[in-house]
């Protein structure tokens, strides 16, 4: 048996006349000519080898886009407020969809029996990634909402957080109110107040001749005043809770930019192993 044409030109007419649904490409022909030797006789032998390559952009289209856009959104979600319950269902709802989206896609997933592929490499980094993002956002907002059951913030933790992560993450400390809450208080014998409309009145007059109008209206005041004291409380809360709260803003900033990161290392990985491996 001999060889009638030669490898480049069966390589030429083989690609004119071949069909395929897209996945593969013919990328060479070689052919080896040896002699086959067996008990009863040799006999010529040529064998043929066909090499054949997936087109990445197949997987590029229909998988990869597709989990860039759902990490991207993951991404993003890190810009809803930590204190609402909006974004951890948002990312769970990326979780299952994302989970979804891979028990779709497996039958175009390529199959190797040496290896796992670089493809199921990258979709497992992708969902674990997600999976992270969402156990943060839970640590997060359970700091947000239990604050003010937790024990003051200790020193060195305030320090840490505080001082040098917040400078690290551009998060400076608000600077502290300087508006002054004033209660009423009785006023001490001998000394002149101002109530109502501007009616001055002395306290030991006042004992010999008590006015009603005077004393709703102080009576009044205090009642004011209490009010504003338990409303002002309420609303700024207390010390221990607006820093622990004021922590967990930190935290959440820093773990956004460890993200980014991360995702950015772990992209960039995978597209050079890509690279390497399609170079060879």
């Amino acid at each position: 048996m001999i060889q009638g044409h030669s490898a480049e030109l069966t390589l030429q007419e083989s690609r004119e006349v071949l069909w395929t649904k897209g996945e593969w490409e013919l990328k060479n022909i070689q052919v080896t000519a040896s002699i086959l030797e067996i008990p009863h006789g040799n006999y010529s032998e040529i064998k043929y080898y066909f090499i054949l390559r997936r087109r990445p952009i197949l997987y590029v289209v229909n998988l990869l886009l597709p989990s860039c856009f759902l990490i991207t959104l993951d991404l993003f979600s890190f810009l809803l407020p930590p204190a609402t319950t909006d974004r951890s269902a948002f990312k769970m709802t990326l979780i299952l969809g994302y989970t979804v989206f891979l028990l779709t896609m497996n039958d175009l997933l390529p199959v190797t029996g040496h290896g796992t592929p670089l493809l199921n490499v990258f979709f497992s980094i992708s969902l674990a990634l997600m999976v992270a993002s969402l156990l943060e956002t839970i640590c997060i907002t359970n700091i947000q909402f239990r604050s003010d059951n937790y024990i003051p913030v200790p020193h060195w933790l305030s320090v840490l957080v505080l001082r040098y992560l917040a400078a690290i993450v551009c998060l400076p400390q608000k600077r502290r109110s300087t508006r002054l809450t004033v209660s009423l208080s009785p006023e001490p014998k001998g000394m002149t107040c101002v109530c109502g409309a501007h009616c001055f009145y002395n306290i030991q007059s006042e004992k010999l001749h008590p006015d009603p109008t005077v004393e709703e209206l102080r009576k009044l005041s205090k009642g004011v005043a209490v009010i504003r004291q338990h409303l002002d409380r309420h609303f700024e809360g207390t010390r221990t809770s607006r820093e622990w709260q004021m922590i967990g803003v930190i935290i959440d900033r820093l773990l956004f930019g460890i993200y980014i990161i991360f995702i950015t290392i772990s992209f960039l990985i995978v597209v050079i192993i890509w690279v390497t491996n399609n170079i060879k």
